[in-house]
C-alpha cells in the first residue's frame, strides 16, 4: 500500500457548500484515496511526503460540458491533442455532453447508440494527462424505444442529451426522456438560443416539460433565456443548473444571484462548454469560478464547490470533487498569482485573481507540478520525500 502525505497546507477548499474551508494543515492519502485529514498528523511513515509551503489545496474541478467525440480530437474545432491542457487548469474530471460534433453524426437509433458505446469505450481506457473523462452519450433522437435504453445501461452508457435531436419541437422527446432515465441515464438539456446550425431554441417551456436532469448551459450557449423564462426554470422545477463560462456572463450572475436569494445554490454547478466556437478554453472551469466569486455574492470556497462537489453530485460521481476520507485523491495545490494584491489563492479568487497551480494530482499521482496554463505562482509545493515512482 503506497501512502502519501501532503503537509503545510495553508488553507483547505473542501468542495462542500455544507462544510465550505477545512481547519486541517495534513491530508493522508493511501492507494490514491484520502485515508486522513487533520492537524500535525504523523507523516514518518509515508513514502512521499508533498511539502505545500502554506498553500492552499482544493479539490479537482469537474468540466460537466467538454465537448469530446473519440480520442483527444474534437472535430468541429479541428483541435487535436487538448485534453491533457484542461488538467493543467485544474480539471481532474470531465463529462460530456454527447458525442455531438462528430462529423455525419448519425441520427438513427442503431447509429445514436453505436457513438455513444464507442465513446465510452474509447475513455474507459484512455487517461489523457490522467484526466478521468465520462465520455459516451446517447443523444436522444425519434424512434429509441424502452429496450434502447436497457441496451444503452448494460453496456455502460449511462449519459444522455436532449435538444439537439430530429424533433419538430423538442418538447416532443419528453416520452424518449422519460425512458432513458428510468433505466438510470442522466439527461442534459441544451439550453437556450440555438447554438449550431440545424439546431432549435430550447426555451423555458421546453425545459419544464422535457424535465431533464440537468439544464446545459442555463446562462445560454451562448445565447440566454429571457430573465422570465430562466426565473421560471429556478423557481418552478428542481432542474440542476449548469453554469457555462462559454455562456452569458450577465445570465450567469442573475442565476448565481437567483439562486443564492431563495437557498437553492446547491443546483448549480459550472462548465465550460468548450471546445467550440468560442474557443478552447482549459482554464473555463476555474475562469468562471473567479468571476462568479469575484462579482456575485459568493465566497470563493462556495464558488470552488460549484465546479467541484456539486457537479460531483449532479452526475453520480460519488468518489470525485470533495475533500473526503474515502474519496479519491484528486486534488489542485494553488497560491495566489505571482504581482497579486491578494496572499493566498482563496483571497485571489475572491478579488478576481486566477490562481497560479503548483500541483494537480489525480488519484494521489501527481499529473502536474507547476501549471502552463494559469499565472504563475507566487509559492511552489515541493517533494520532501520521494519514491522510484516520482
Amino acid at each position: 500500500m503506497e501512502t502519501l502525505a501532503i503537509t503545510n497546507i495553508g488553507a483547505m477548499i473542501s468542495g462542500s457548500l455544507e462544510t465550505g474551508l477545512i481547519d486541517a494543515d495534513t491530508l493522508l492519502v493511501e492507494d490514491g484515496r484520502i485515508a486522513e485529514i487533520g492537524n500535525g498528523l504523523d507523516t514518518s511513515g509515508a513514502d512521499r511526503v508533498l511539502d505545500c509551503v502554506g498553500t492552499t489545496v482544493a479539490p479537482g474541478l469537474i468540466d460537466g460540458h467538454l465537448h469530446v467525440v473519440i480520442g483527444d480530437y474534437t472535430p468541429r474545432q479541428k483541435t487535436v491533442d487538448f485534453l491533457e491542457s484542461w488538467v493543467h487548469g485544474g480539471v481532474t474530471s470531465g463529462v460530456s455532453p454527447s458525442e455531438v460534433h462528430a462529423p455525419g453524426r448519425p441520427s438513427d437509433p442503431v447509429g445514436v447508440k453505436a457513438l455513444a458505446i464507442a465513446a465510452q469505450r474509447c475513455f474507459s481506457n484512455f487517461r489523457p494527462g490522467g484526466l478521468k473523462m465520462h465520455a459516451g452519450s446517447v443523444i436522444i433522437e425519434p424512434g429509441l424505444r424502452e429496450k434502447d435504453f436497457e441496451e444503452l445501461a448494460a453496456a455502460g452508457v449511462w449519459l444522455a442529451k436532449v435538444g439537439f435531436g430530429s424533433f419538430e419541437r423538442q418538447v416532443d422527446s419528453a416520452p424518449i426522456v422519460r425512458a432513458a432515465q428510468r433505466h438510470g441515464l442522466k439527461v442534459l438539456c441544451h439550453t437556450g438560443g440555438a447554438s449550431i446550425p440545424g439546431s432549435s431554441a430550447v426555451m423555458a417551456e421546453d425545459l419544464i416539460e422535457i424535465q431533464p436532469d440537468m439544464a446545459a448551459h442555463i446562462n445560454g450557449g451562448t445565447t440566454a433565456l429571457p430573465d422570465e423564462g430562466l426565473e421560471r426554470v429556478i423557481v418552478e422545477t428542481e432542474i440542476a443548473l449548469q453554469i457555462c463560462q462559454c455562456g452569458n456572463l450577465r445570465a450567469a450572475l442573475l442565476t448565481v444571484e437567483r439562486c443564492v436569494a431563495l437557498g437553492r445554490l446547491g443546483r448549480i454547478n459550472i462548465a465550460s462548454d468548450s471546445p467550440s466556437g468560442t474557443g478552447i478554453l482549459p482554464m473555463g472551469v476555474i475562469k468562471s469560478i473567479v468571476e462568479l466569486s469575484s462579482m456575485a455574492p459568493l465566497k470563493p470556497e462556495d464558488a470552488w464547490a460549484l465546479g467541484s462537489g456539486t457537479p460531483a453530485d449532479h452526475w453520480g460521481l460519488g468518489d470525485q470533487g470533495k475533500i473526503e476520507v474515502g474519496r479519491a485523491a484528486d486534488l489542485v495545490i494553488m497560491d495566489a498569482p505571482l504581482g497579486s494584491a491578494a496572499p493566498d489563492a482563496v483571497s485571489a479568487i475572491a478579488i478576481g485573481d486566477i490562481p497560479g497551480i503548483t500541483g494537480v494530482l489525480i488519484d494521489g499521482r501527481a499529473w502536474v507540478m507547476k501549471s502552463r496554463n494559469t499565472p504563475a505562482s507566487t509559492r511552489f509545493c515541493k517533494w520532501v520525500r520521494v519514491s522510484t515512482a516520482d
